[in-house]
């Protein structure tokens, strides 16, 4: 049984950080993309950072871009979201989605196979 577990939300203030970590279980994602996810109430969930298999690629929202840092451990089979320099509207739920699919780096969320059950992110002004 394949499962993401994502660890490290919380509650923050503006300008804080966090560390999301999503761990893998049930097989190995070391030839996946993987990337992380947000929803923020009322909203619909949105893209936030993808990497490639080998962690050589990146993408990122325009809204996290030079905040945001997405990697990984393929040893460890674990993605992370390095979060620095919070604003009140990245409160969200973090959701880590892997793709089936080998070698890609989707941005698209139906593209994604497997997802974890989200974790918080409270940030206060």
């Amino acid at each position: 049984q394949v499962q993401l577990v994502e660890s490290g939300g919380g509650l923050v203030q503006a300008g804080g950080s966090l560390r999301l970590s999503c761990a893998a279980s049930g097989r190995t994602f070391s030839s996946n993309g993987m990337g992380w996810f947000r929803q923020a109430p009322g909203k619909e969930r949105e893209f936030v950072a993808a990497i490639s298999w080998s962690g050589d690629s990146t993408n990122y929202a325009d809204s996290v871009k030079g905040r945001f840092t997405i990697s990984r451990d393929n040893a460890k089979n674990t993605v992370y979201l390095q979060m620095n320099n919070l604003k009140p509207e990245d409160t969200a739920v973090y959701y880590c989605a892997a793709d089936r699919a080998l070698f890609t780096i989707p941005t698209a969320e139906y593209k994604y196979d497997f997802w974890g059950q989200g974790t918080q992110v409270t940030v206060s002004s």
